[in-house]
């Protein structure tokens, strides 16, 4: 038997591993971002395939584009979440997950409404992110310190 409490003895593979440890609300966040890959790619096809790009259509262009990107890098981060978290401490909540992908989301949407004007330069681009990573050092510094 082994030593370490963690460790427990799988008997469908025979032999000693790691416990899964994967939270509910981390389970919840995993089908919210399949549900927003679906509805924001499969919007965002359905609206450049058919639609006349107006000022209706604008708007829905972009709550389907932070759906869609948000939705997509939620696995993302919940992996950098889980494999960059120290093991004594507990993992992020579900929420943290979604903050940083609507990070992403928002800065993503920001620099496709800046293309409208032209007005998107790559410092413009490097100072939005990192106005977004200094906001979210300075939440999760917050939430560490609880």
């Amino acid at each position: 038997m082994p030593s370490h409490p963690s460790i427990v003895y799988n008997h469908r593979m025979n032999d000693y591993s790691e416990p899964s440890q994967t939270p509910p609300d981390h389970v919840g966040v995993l089908i919210a971002a399949v549900l927003m890959i679906i509805v924001g790619w499969g919007g965002l096809y359905y609206l450049v395939t058919t639609e006349i790009p107006r000022v209706g259509p604008r708007w829905v262009f972009f709550a389907l584009l932070f759906t869609a990107v948000a939705g997509t890098v939620m696995p993302i981060f919940r992996y950098l979440n889980v494999r960059f978290t120290p093991p004594d401490r507990p993992l992020p909540p579900g929420g943290v997950i979604v903050r940083q992908s609507v990070w992403v989301g928002l800065w993503v949407v920001s620099c496709a409404w800046l293309l409208i004007p032209r007005a998107l330069t790559i410092p413009i681009a490097f100072f939005l992110v990192l106005a977004f990573v200094v906001i979210e050092v300075f939440l999760r510094s917050r939430e560490l310190r609880r």
